[in-house]
This record gives C-alpha cells, sequence and structure tokens, in this order.
C-alpha cells in the first residue's frame, strides 16, 4: 500500500495547488481524480471554456457592430462558425488541464484516477475506471471535491434542451430563444455569449435584481447595459415550472403580482447556484460532518471534526471562486507544515466576465448601512476617461467606499472594460489597508482605465475628481 503525507481528493484549483504547495513544502503528496482531466470543473467545464466562449463571441460581435466604425470593412458577410468556435474553446481546456498535468510531475505528485472514497480517516480506496480498485494511506487527507450545477426539484433536466452550463458549453447550434432561470454570474455570463451569436436570451429572476450579491449599483448599470444589449428580464418572477414539447420549452411563473408569465423557447438554461459535491466521497466512513446544506464541516483553519481531514472550496462554506479555492489550498498546506497563513475573506474579489466586466472587493453599500458604518462614496465614470473613449467603452463606473471618519478604503465595486483585472487594485489597497487618499495620491498611467480608480478616490477623498 503506498503511504502519503497528504493526499487531495479533487483536482480542481483548489486540489491542484493544495498538492503543489505541499509538494513544495517537503511532504510526499497524491492527488485523486475520478475524470480522465486534471483540473476540476474551473478547467474543463467552467470558468476557463466560458472565458474562451465570451471572448469568441466578443470578436463576432465587434465585426458585425464596430468593426467598420474603426474603419474595418470586412468583403462579404460576416458568419458564425459554432463548431469551430466549441473546438478552440476545447483547445484551450486541452492545453491548460495538460498544463496542470506537468505541473503535476514537475512537484512529484502522484496522480491516480479515479473515483477516492474514504475507508477510514487515513485510507482512500480509489475505484478506477477500469473497475479495479486501489487504496491508499495519508496522515492528512485534505477534501476537494467541488461542486456541481444545482437545480429546481419539479426541473427535469434532459441536457438536450434543458440545460446547465455544462451543455451550454458543447451546443451544436446557436438557439432561436434561450430562456435563462437565474441572473447570477452563470446565467449572465452564457447568456451574453448567444445573445451576441444572434440568439434571443430571457432571463428570469427570482430576486428583483440581477447579481442580487453584489453592490446595488453595479446591478443597476449591468441591467442597463444588457438591455441596451437587448437581452430582456423578468426580475421578481417565480419559476413553478418548466416543460419541453418537441424541441419547444415552455417556462411557466408568477410574476410579483401572482399573474403567470408564459415564455417559449427553444433552449431553457438553469443556472439557480451550485451545490456541494460529496456523492461517493463516503464521509461518515472517516467520522467527517456534513452540514444541513451538505457542506463539509470545518473550523477557521478548514480542519474538519476529524483532525487530520481538512476540506476547501465549493465544498465548504463561502463564495464558491476558485480563487478563494486557491488559497484555501495554500493556506492547509501551511498550516500542515507548521507555518501560521491567514485568508481574509473580505478581500477575495467577485468578478462577472461579461461585458463590461464588473468586479468588486470589500463591503457594499447595503451592507455597510445594515451594520450602521458611516461611510463616504466616490465615484467615476468610465466615459469620462480617454482611454475608454478611444476604445468604444465607455459603459460603467467606478466606486470606491471610504470610512467616513477614517478614509479607510471599505469597498471597491466597479463595472467596465477590463474590470476583472482592475480590482486587483482594490484588493491589494484594502489589503495594506489604504485610505482613499493613499490611492489618489499614487501615479496611475495615462491613458488608462485604471485612472477611474484614482479618480474615484478623488472623488471620495474631498469630492475632487479631475476629468468630471
Amino acid at each position: 500500500m503506498n503511504q502519503y503525507d497528504v493526499a487531495v481528493i479533487g483536482s480542481g484549483p483548489g486540489g491542484y495547488v493544495a498538492a503543489i504547495r505541499c509538494a513544495q513544502l517537503g511532504m510526499k503528496t497524491a492527488i485523486i481524480e475520478k475524470y480522465a482531466t486534471l483540473g476540476g470543473t474551473c478547467l474543463n467545464v467552467g470558468c476557463i471554456p466560458s472565458k474562451a466562449m465570451l471572448d469568441s463571441s466578443h470578436h463576432y460581435e465587434d465585426a458585425i457592430k464596430h468593426f467598420e466604425e474603426h474603419g474595418i470593412e470586412i468583403p462579404g458577410e460576416v458568419k458564425v462558425n459554432l463548431k469551430q468556435m466549441v473546438a478552440r474553446k476545447q483547445g484551450v481546456v486541452d492545453q491548460t488541464t495538460k498544463g496542470i498535468q506537468f505541473l503535476m510531475d514537475k512537484n512529484k505528485i502522484d496522480v491516480y484516477q479515479g473515483l477516492g472514497s474514504f475507508k477510514d480517516a487515513t485510507h482512500v480506496e480509489i475505484a478506477k475506471p477500469d473497475g479495479k480498485k486501489e487504496t491508499i494511506e495519508a496522515k492528512n487527507i485534505i477534501i476537494a471535491t467541488g461542486s456541481k450545477p444545482s437545480n429546481l426539484p419539479f426541473i427535469e433536466l434532459d441536457k438536450e434542451r434543458i440545460i446547465t452550463s455544462t451543455e451550454a458549453l458543447e451546443l451544436k447550434e446557436v438557439p432561436k430563444h434561450m430562456i435563462v432561470i437565474g441572473g447570477g454570474v452563470i446565467g449572465l455570463e452564457l447568456g451574453q455569449v448567444y445573445k451576441r451569436l444572434g440568439a434571443e436570451v430571457t432571463v428570469v429572476e427570482f430576486m428583483d435584481r440581477i447579481i442580487p450579491g453584489m453592490d446595488g449599483g453595479l446591478s443597476k448599470e449591468l441591467t442597463r447595459v444588457l438591455k441596451k444589449q437587448k437581452m430582456k428580464f423578468n426580475l421578481s418572477h417565480k419559476v413553478k415550472s418548466v416543460e419541453r414539447k418537441g424541441n419547444e420549452v415552455i417556462v411557466k411563473a408568477d410574476d410579483k403580482k401572482g399573474q403567470e408569465v408564459v415564455l417559449k423557447g427553444d433552449y431553457c438554461l438553469v443556472s439557480v447556484g451550485r451545490r456541494p459535491y460529496t456523492d461517493g466521497l463516503n464521509a461518515e466512513a472517516a467520522g467527517v460532518k456534513l452540514d444541513e446544506r451538505g457542506r463539509v464541516e470545518v473550523n477557521d483553519h478548514l480542519q474538519t471534526n476529524v483532525s487530520n481531514i481538512y476540506a476547501i472550496g465549493d465544498v465548504v462554506r463561502g463564495a464558491m471562486l476558485a480563487h478563494k479555492a486557491e488559497e484555501e489550498g495554500t493556506m492547509v498546506a501551511e498550516i500542515l507544515a507548521g507555518q501560521k497563513p491567514h485568508i481574509d475573506y473580505n478581500l477575495i474579489p467577485g468578478v462577472v466576465y461579461t461585458w463590461p466586466e464588473v468586479a468588486a472587493v470589500g463591503k457594499t453599500e447595503e451592507q455597510l448601512k445594515e451594520a450602521g458604518i458611516e461611510y463616504k462614496v466616490g465615484q467615476f465614470p468610465m466615459r469620462a476617461l480617454g482611454r475608454a473613449r478611444a476604445s468604444m467603452d465607455i459603459d460603467g463606473f467606478v466606486k470606491i467606499l471610504a470610512d467616513k471618519k477614517t478614509d479607510e478604503v471599505l469597498g471597491v465595486h466597479m463595472i467596465g472594460a477590463r474590470c476583472a483585472d482592475l480590482i486587483t487594485e482594490g484588493v491589494t489597497a484594502m489589503e495594506f489597508r489604504a485610505s482613499a487618499e493613499d490611492i489618489s495620491r499614487m501615479s496611475h498611467a495615462h491613458p488608462t482605465y485604471a485612472e477611474a480608480v484614482k479618480e474615484a478616490a478623488l472623488a471620495a477623498t474631498d469630492d475632487r475628481p479631475i476629468h468630471v
């Protein structure tokens, strides 16, 4: 029986980062993955492939809507080759997952393919694809089994017309009318992909606004921009049935007045969040406790009730984000090595990769009001930037929330071009407990989108933005 210092169950961003960091710190490490490729949801059917499709569809939209204004003329009709678009996406995925395999080899991490399940607190049985089973022993075990798409109990997913995000990345045709149930990150991103490619897209959301977990100002602006792009929204609607008849999907929902609304399309994307995935883990054999939502219970050190077993990522409490899982994987590895790492969960940024991109870190205005914290707001519109006008990406703004008395930055919220990258400036500032004035006195290159951060900081400091 092979013996290890650490065995990691699951090879998503949390799992493979945990394995690498453990190996770097001198621990003999194994990683177990039930699928044929490493990388988990993020690399195979989540973050990476969806961004590939978003970029491809963005190029197409630019070609048909904006090239002429830029002085670029294309003879003949610009057409979508969805088969090639999906193939390119798969190429990106294949290259990325092979990169993870390379990192496993480089760090001398043993990779086991098969379903890993606990026999007890120190032994994991691996059921391999060929039907054979193998057991390994580990002093410490890290659960990193991730999440799967959630569903509503009355919806039958046929994975052909009534689909999840996984199937939406493999469609053979552009839908005529895609109905998206859920106005969160995944639904909006994939909805925008197919809207760009020519589909009619209608979003049905139970809450009174899209991206309900983010600052209300971001929700309002993204709604405005997406409506301008001809996406339709049915907010405050409770879906009560989804039925397929041939190639038609019928969605029935009640609006906020209780009136029934009937929507008909050829595809329905069910995007109502994700659930922790522990199927087949046999956690009870190791004595590991799950909570009422199926998540693995952990303490502040990500340790379960069984002292040598830890859990990270989507399978534990907190935001289901790849980068959050990575930080947790690193943290557990360093704890096992006797170090004292920490994670400030308030400083884990959130991003929506629509265009314009939406990004945020820290507290929202709603949260500050609820907590009774006095704050001031500095906001600056992207359209006031020379760089934004040069690129024709003028939608959006940057908003900085700072403590009214101390000027410490409490939250940064932005929507606009490249905000997924820009938000790191907010994270860095808040990690070092910067004030709005600190940011306002830093030199920002001109012309850039980042100037909006400086201007918002100026607005928050003493209401003196320069360019608006």
